[in-house]
């Protein structure tokens, strides 16, 4: 079974520590990358891990705060020093796009490829992007621009053939398509030979949700319901729940209720305040309201 990844590149906040850098995460699903926000020294952190990106076609941003995006020109720099011919697509606030063109006429002219910019609504939960395995859904987020998160959802797979099933049955090669869709098979003499007796069950599809950066919200929780991973802010420690407030984040604690109240299978926390050396105490916190939390950490990959 071929396995959902998420590698974190950084899961700091603002300020980059020597620990964290700003925010960026790789994820893999069906042999597939998507880039969800490019913080400062994103392509740093890719180097370090020797990670290769032929297969990344797609990029989501979630805000236009700095911490979020500003390693995107980087990027896209070194993709056409390396010869990049693919096709970039950038989903973002339309803001984006009138941003990065000064930049890129500066900076990058004479690309091989071409950068395909999609705008979202951050204020609205819809449909962003889909192709042939994998659906992605924008979070509308609370925070002090507009912001949204994303919801990664993989599309069912097809049931599994049991070979020898298709062969007692002489099942010709052309009906094996529709029985691995789900049909059952009609022999000459009209028998019908249910599909669970022809097939397996597929893996169960993947689903996994960023939001960051973001308030104590419950208005996401419907949308992210039983999720297999959520990666949430958890930028500050209860005792300072007045400065998250001020700064539309959330608390370790606030995480860990939103993904009880949501049901998630596991959370991982990050977007680190720098003013926290120990941040076993921001997984401590969260952890004594939902017990299945990761500590987020950079160059770090887990499996959804």
């Amino acid at each position: 079974m071929q396995k959902a990844t998420l590698t974190i590149l950084g899961c700091g906040s603002s300020l980059p520590t020597n620990k964290n850098f700003p925010s960026s995460q790789l994820l893999e699903i069906r042999d597939k990358q998507y880039l969800i926000d490019c913080g400062e020294g994103t392509q740093i952190r890719m180097r370090q891990m020797g990670l290769k990106t032929s297969r990344m076609g797609h990029i989501f941003i979630s805000h236009l705060h700095g911490d979020h995006c500003f390693g995107l020109i980087g990027l896209i720099s070194t993709f056409g020093m390396l010869n990049r011919t693919a096709d970039l697509h950038i989903h973002a606030h339309p803001d984006l796009e009138k941003i990065i063109d000064t930049q890129l006429q500066y900076f990058c002219s004479g690309l091989a490829f071409k950068i395909i910019f999609h705008a979202i609504n951050p204020r609205k939960h819809e449909l962003i992007f889909e192709d042939r395995s994998v659906q992605v859904f924008s979070i509308p987020l609370k925070h002090r621009v507009p912001t949204c998160g994303f919801l990664f959802e993989e599309k069912p797979r097809e049931r599994h053939i049991i070979r020898e099933m298709i062969d007692f049955y002489q099942i010709p090669t052309w009906r094996i398509l529709k029985i691995k869709q789900g049909e059952d098979f009609v022999t000459e003499d009209g028998e019908i030979i249910p599909n669970d007796r022809l097939t397996t069950a597929p893996e169960l599809p993947k689903r996994f949700a960023y939001c960051s950066d973001t308030a104590y919200s419950e208005k996401i929780i419907p949308i992210i319901k039983g999720v297999d991973c959520l990666y949430h802010e958890a930028t500050f420690m209860e005792d300072e729940i007045l400065r998250a407030k001020e700064t539309q984040h959330s608390t370790a604690r606030q995480t860990a209720e939103i993904a009880k109240k949501a049901n998630v299978k596991k959370l991982i926390i990050g977007h680190y305040s720098a003013r926290y050396n120990n941040q076993n105490e921001l997984l401590n916190e969260a952890r004594a309201v939902f017990q299945n939390t990761i500590l987020g950490e950079d160059m770090t990959v887990y499996e959804v």
